[in-house]
């Protein structure tokens, strides 16, 4: 089978080689299904260098201070007593004040739903717009987009398109209240806004659009990255004679574009045409939200595939950004820049655009190894049916294969804890990784492999980046390509008290006092039961960890349906601003909404007569004495 690279537009040629590793087919043979060892035997961690100072950590001086909440079915989000959560930037709302009012019957057109909040809210991020206590009070937020809900929705695709993307929105709180106003840096990005390319994969002529946005970083000179995730779910073709290539299959591009085909719309989005460009989605993008004109773009040294994270750090110097590819089976991974990302920035050269982007392959005895994706190494050859670099980053998903990166179970976020520099990972479960758990774990031995099984509760694990002298000498100082890891929580624990259960982790986001916040993501055909875990985690939920003595307390219930997203908070830690994603959502206890009955599972945030459940972002916080 010929395995196809990217369509002539791009800097890169098509190959020859297939698939070097199939997901399931290494799991079983090497033994790699389980990232884990059991909490009894996770042993400590080495010393690691601690990230830089001044990053988007917060200090939680009042938030760390809570009498766990219970868990929950009711349609509500519910807060520790004493706090409050405000409801900021819901699905629809005007970007401006002159924008169009939101209807709540869902007949807002496509060119209205471009100047409104989008939908499936994900990532968020909080720029502050002053210095000292006022930046507290007063900032930027940046909202992921990630997907639309066609029943809830309303209208046709070129509606869809216009809900992806990224909201700008600046908010201040004023007598003990988080508002949303109106301001000339509030801007929506949607699936049709201009944006550019830069790094090793050049694409001609003008481009437009992002599309999934999940998980957000910063970086240390106050830009922001979104994450462009199921890209593929817009992607489809009603032409009976399209054949899907390996190209395609790897990245899920399908005819019926899963139910959400923006070919209907839009040329760019039919597999068949010629002008088709699915190669122009799946990146890291890069924003200056507090440039309105400035336009975002696509850094293709991070590679292109179902982004679920985007966290940043540095080791000596260099930039580095953690990355996930958010299906089961699928990578993780880490970019490292060239050189110092200061003196890159003094020559005039993006740091997110010279570097080497790295898979990881890790076994089931706590070591782990980073695999340079670059063209040239191993099997990643012209003879093999690699042109050059950006063919390589153009199909990272199979120059990983080739490599032989370990397929993991749903990778998600990753966060950096700012106090020792230890790395975590959420795994939100599935069969494409499953941990090695147990009596399995404990008598399998540390080189041996372990038992095939699914993993329905997922896991966090954690690691510390590792250099050795010689490392040192041969990279010029660039960080390791080792680590050493260890299983640090696992969902469904019948051992976690009843105000720390959960299941699926998904968003991880450390406070700069070292309070580690998970947020959950069971998925709507498992949520509420009948699983024990499921039912003793009750709705999706954001919990506060303390690394040192993994004790877990349940901070924030969401509504019917809905995931807990993303979590960001002001400099002085008094405000969280948590996402609620899907409200709504189709549900195996609570039923299954459509156009006629939109309320049939919540009618959060409102609860109004008529109207439908919308996403939403709520900012949680202590009400000023």
């Amino acid at each position: 089978m010929r395995n196809e690279g990217p369509d002539t537009a791009y800097s890169a040629a098509t190959g020859l080689s297939r698939r070097g590793v199939v997901a399931n087919a290494v799991l079983a043979a090497a033994g790699l299904l389980g990232l884990g060892t059991s909490r009894a035997t996770a042993a400590p961690l080495p010393s690691a260098t601690a990230p830089s100072a001044g990053r988007s950590g917060t200090a939680a001086r009042g938030l760390s201070a809570f009498a766990a909440v219970a868990a929950s079915e009711a349609d509500a989000v519910t807060v520790p007593a004493g706090f409050t959560a405000d409801v900021l930037a819901p699905w629809g709302q005007a970007v401006r004040a002159s924008g169009p009012r939101w209807r709540a019957d869902g007949s807002n057109t496509a060119a209205e739903q471009a100047v409104q909040v989008g939908s499936h809210h994900h990532g968020v991020q909080f720029f502050p717009l002053a210095e000292g206590a006022a930046g507290s009070r007063r900032g930027l937020l940046v909202i992921s987009h990630e997907a639309t809900d066609p029943d809830l929705l309303g209208g046709e695709a070129d509606k869809a398109i216009a809900a992806q993307g990224l909201t700008v929105l600046e908010v201040r709180e004023s007598g003990g209240t988080w508002k949303a106003v109106d301001s000339a840096y509030n801007r929506r990005i949607t699936g049709d806004s201009p944006v550019r390319f830069s790094g090793p994969v050049a694409v001609e002529g003008r481009s437009r659009g992002v599309l999934a946005c999940s998980g957000q970083g910063v970086t240390p000179w106050g830009t922001c990255l979104a994450t462009e995730e199921n890209f593929n779910a817009f992607f489809g073709t009603e032409d009976p004679g399209w054949r899907r290539r390996e190209k395609h299959v790897r990245y899920g591009l399908s005819a019926d574009g899963f139910g959400r085909p923006g070919h209907r719309a839009d040329p760019r989005f039919d597999l068949a045409a010629a002008g088709s460009r699915p190669e122009d989605f799946g990146w890291i993008v890069e924003l200056d939200p507090r440039d309105p004109s400035s336009v975002p773009v696509k850094r293709t040294a991070l590679g292109r595939f179902m982004h679920g994270s985007a966290t940043v750090t540095e080791a000596a110097g260099r930039l580095v950004v953690y990355s996930t590819d958010a299906e089961d089976g699928e990578y993780l991974y880490k970019y490292v820049s060239a050189d110092e990302w200061r003196i890159l920035r003094a020559r005039g050269e993006s740091p997110l655009d010279h570097g080497t982007l790295y898979a990881a392959r890790i076994s089931p005895g706590g070591v782990g190894q980073w695999l340079p994706l670059r063209y040239g190494y191993g099997p990643l050859t012209r003879d093999k049916g690699w042109r050059d670099q950006a063919d390589v980053l153009v199909r990272a998903r199979l120059a990983a294969d080739a490599l032989g990166a370990t397929p993991l179970a749903r990778p998600e976020r990753v966060a950096v804890s700012p106090l020792d520099g230890d790395v975590y990972l959420a795994l939100a479960g599935g069969t494409g990784g499953s941990p090695c758990t147990g009596e399995v774990a404990r008598n399998a031995g540390a080189t041996e492999a372990c038992a095939r099984g699914a993993d329905p509760h997922g896991r966090i694990i954690r690691w510390r980046e590792e250099r050795s002298e010689g490392e040192k000498q041969r990279e010029g100082g660039a960080p390791a390509p080792s680590f050493s890891w260890a299983e640090f929580l696992s969902g469904g624990d019948p051992d976690l008290s009843a105000d720390g259960a959960f299941a699926s982790p998904k968003g991880l986001w450390f406070a700069a006092d070292g309070t580690l916040w998970i947020s959950t993501g069971v998925s709507g055909h498992a949520l509420n039961g009948p699983d024990p875990a499921h039912q003793a985690a009750g709705n999706n939920a954001l919990l506060a960890v303390d690394p040192t003595t993994r004790r877990v307390r349940r901070f924030l219930t969401a509504p019917r349906g809905a995931e807990v997203t993303g979590v960001a908070g002001t400099p002085d830690g008094q405000t969280l601003f948590v996402n609620i994603q899907h409200p709504g959502e189709r549900t195996a206890r609570w039923g299954v909404p459509d156009a006629g009955n939109p309320r049939a599972v919540s009618s959060w945030p409102g609860h109004g007569a008529g109207g439908r459940p919308r996403s939403a972002t709520v900012a949680v916080h202590l009400p000023k004495s």
